[in-house]
């Protein structure tokens, strides 16, 4: 399925197989068909492509790709366009079939979508206005999503310079040595997936919406109920929130009480020593370290112990006060700049999609 792109008009092959290998067991396509992914959400993001360049001028792919061929009367491209409208997804979507998570679009979907077919001239002439829009659109997405990573780089810059270029009465300690409570958070109940524990009023934070947050953790997907808290640990609004597992060195701040499990660690900070802040701040900038500790297993991870033998820099309290002062603002510029070009690019995402409007409701 990765051959297939999103906003990538031509599929990208990088492998050969012999003929027994693939016959029977993959689906068949040739030079010019358009694959377009059925199951979800690789339907819902738009994977579609046209296939070129195959050697021998076959390719066989995922056996959830359905295979378009035009015939004299189709433009392959007008097709590949009419397929990347916004309200074909939405309406294949809508009419998807199977089970939560294997849902895919269905046969008479397919067979029963109309399609307008001006003459092929015609086809030929929008085709090329919508390639010459869309390298543009391209082009302009690049330029916003480089600016939007060059703003994020310096927000890590200006981080790491600062605690690489240590001052005076500087010295390393222990996270356990500026924490009032620091330890794994609890799950003890097996499985635990159990629905019994779920549903209540205690929020209930997990790996990802650590990774998802953004230094300040607002957001939950679940709760525990009095049964889940009872076999776990309300942690208090304001805890530094690390991850152990899956997704190593991502940190957050609760702005709220909660619970989470035992893949992630919980640093509450002693205020006479340090803060949270500035402890989230500072994992920020040693998490790639923190990250290479974790590797060599079937799935990255990082235990307790080997947090504790760890040190790290910590000035003065004053200092470290005037430190997250410093970040407070750059990260908030940062955010501000962030969503700047975050808008853009949504705005010329929607001008792709009116573009194909205009497109296929004869009004290019």
């Amino acid at each position: 399925m990765e051959t297939l792109g999103i906003d990538q008009k031509y599929l990208i092959t990088n492998q050969t197989r012999t003929m027994s290998d693939v016959v029977g067991s993959y689906t068949y396509f040739s030079n010019g068909d358009v694959l377009l992914a059925k199951i979800t959400p690789c339907f819902e993001n738009g994977k579609l492509g046209i296939a070129s360049d195959l050697i021998n001028n076959i390719g066989f792919g995922s056996s959830e790709y359905i295979v378009f061929r035009a015939n004299e009367q189709l433009d392959a491209e007008w097709l590949y366009y009419y397929l990347s409208r916004q309200s074909f997804r939405n309406e294949g979507a809508s009419r998807m079939a199977g089970a939560v998570g294997h849902k895919r679009i269905t046969k008479d979907f397919i067979e029963d979508y109309p399609i307008p077919i001006p003459p092929l001239p015609e086809q030929r002439r929008i085709v090329a206005i919508l390639d010459k829009a869309f390298e543009g659109i391209a082009t302009a997405k690049a330029n916003i999503e480089k600016n939007l990573q060059n703003a994020r780089e310096i927000f890590e810059s200006h981080l790491n310079a600062v605690f690489s270029q240590r001052g005076e009465g500087w010295v390393d300690r222990r996270l356990g040595d500026v924490a009032m409570e620091f330890g794994r958070g609890k799950s003890k109940h097996r499985p635990r997936n159990d629905p019994k524990l779920y549903g209540g009023s205690f929020p209930f934070i997990q790996t990802g919406d650590v990774r998802n947050s953004s230094h300040l953790i607002t957001s939950y997907d679940q709760t525990y109920n009095d049964a889940g808290l009872a076999q776990s640990k309300l942690w208090p609004k304001g805890t530094l929130c690390i991850t152990i597992a899956a997704n190593i060195a991502e940190t957050g701040i609760l702005d709220f009480d909660a619970c989470f499990p035992d893949s992630i660690i919980g640093l509450v900070a002693n205020e006479k020593i340090s803060t949270n802040k500035y402890i989230e701040y500072l994992l920020t900038s040693f998490k790639s370290r923190l990250q290479l500790l974790g590797k060599g297993s079937a799935q990255d991870n990082i235990n307790l112990a080997t947090f504790e033998s760890q040190y790290f820099p910590f000035p003065p309290l004053s200092s470290q006060k005037e430190i997250v002062s410093i970040f407070d603002d750059l990260h908030e510029e940062t955010q501000h700049l962030e969503s700047i070009y975050q808008q853009k690019l949504a705005a010329l995402d929607e001008l792709k999609q009116s573009l194909l409007h205009q497109a296929f409701n004869g009004n290019l």
